[in-house]
């Protein structure tokens, strides 16, 4: 049987993605892969192990109450010492990745390519040396060739996919920038170190409203890659906002996603007064209590900080609070 990939999430943001055998729980697969997950008895005894099981089919060998209830084993805790998956499955655990000798994994690439998408963006395309696995959402520091520096970037391909890309933001003098724009060409080895990041797709178990400002585009590509590949019943809203016209890159593709999903409602925002648009202004013009479905749905943002602060902002002007409401902030890295 092919192993099932066990995303760990630790508290301090880290993930380690593991391969559990058939019938190996998954602390064992951990400790057999150096990572060493809270563990003092290995029977179901103590509780030291319990962590999270956000998403995935597992099942639960043995537990006592002095360890675990039921109506805990219900919520999804899991004694990783007694979980056995019968799937691919997500689980928060409530430490850091140091306290368990373990620390994000560094994977060595090649550029393949660049494409000027904007004056505003890239996208990078590398392959890396191995699969880089990853939740859609995360993100990994990304080396800057020929120098000492590193910069962070939400993946925009697909979990699994041989080829990683990714959107970055053009600013001028910027060191990334500066490299994608004169000195990039194909050979050029970079280093991606992650995954990291809690802003990532959780099981989609009811609507989903989903706002993305600019190159925040990027993870709501991974989401998108994923949810087409394995689908969904639940319908989807998509906000878009740029600056300019010529900012509303790879929406051919996120147009072919959605198509190819279904329930996906794409909408798109412009903030400049120079060019003519449906919807104009911000975010925050368009987003109504109807979108929210009175609170019944899941809220992903990734934006800039003026962005997340103002859609908080609007949520409570609206009187309607989400009952999930997951964000990302960046802040670009200007020029010394």
């Amino acid at each position: 049987m092919t192993p099932f990939n066990i995303a760990l999430n630790f508290e301090d943001g880290v993930t380690r993605v593991i391969e559990c055998e058939d019938d190996e729980s998954v602390a064992d697969a951990a400790f057999r892969q150096k990572i060493n997950l809270p563990m003092d008895c290995r029977d179901g005894v103590c509780g030291t192990c319990k962590c999270f099981a956000e998403k995935g089919e597992y099942e639960l060998e043995f537990y006592m109450d002095e360890s675990m209830s039921d109506e805990e084993a219900e919520q999804g805790y899991v004694l990783t010492c007694q979980m056995i998956p019968e799937s691919d499955c997500v689980v928060r655990v409530p430490v850091t990745a140091a306290s368990c000798k373990t620390a994000p994994e560094a994977v060595e690439g090649e550029v393949l390519g660049v494409d000027k998408l904007s004056e505003t963006s890239f996208s990078l395309r590398v392959k890396p040396s191995k699969v880089v696995n990853f939740l859609p959402g995360q993100y990994v520091n990304v080396t800057v060739p020929g120098t000492d520096k590193q910069r962070s970037y939400s993946f925009s391909s697909a979990p699994g996919s041989e080829e990683a890309t990714f959107l970055v933001r053009n600013i001028p003098g910027g060191v990334m920038s500066s490299y994608l724009g004169d000195g990039a060409k194909a050979g050029d080895a970079v280093t991606l170190t992650g995954p990291m990041g809690a802003f990532y797709l959780r099981p989609m178990e009811r609507r989903q409203l989903w706002l993305a400002g600019g190159t925040g585009l990027a993870p709501f590509l991974s989401m998108l890659e994923q949810v087409a590949e394995q689908g969904t019943d639940q319908a989807i809203t998509l906000y878009y906002a740029v600056t300019n016209a010529a900012d509303l890159v790879e929406l051919d593709r996120v147009n072919a996603l959605a198509e190819k999903i279904g329930n996906v409602t794409v909408i798109t925002v412009l903030a400049a007064d120079e060019d003519a648009h449906e919807r104009k202004g911000f975010v925050t013009d368009h987003v109504s209590a109807d979108d929210l479905n009175g609170g019944d749905c899941d809220v992903y943002l990734c934006g800039p900080p003026p962005m997340v602060d103002a859609v908080r902002g609007h949520f409570g002007k609206l009187g309607v609070e989400p009952s999930n409401f997951y964000f990302e902030k960046f802040n670009p890295t200007e020029a010394a």
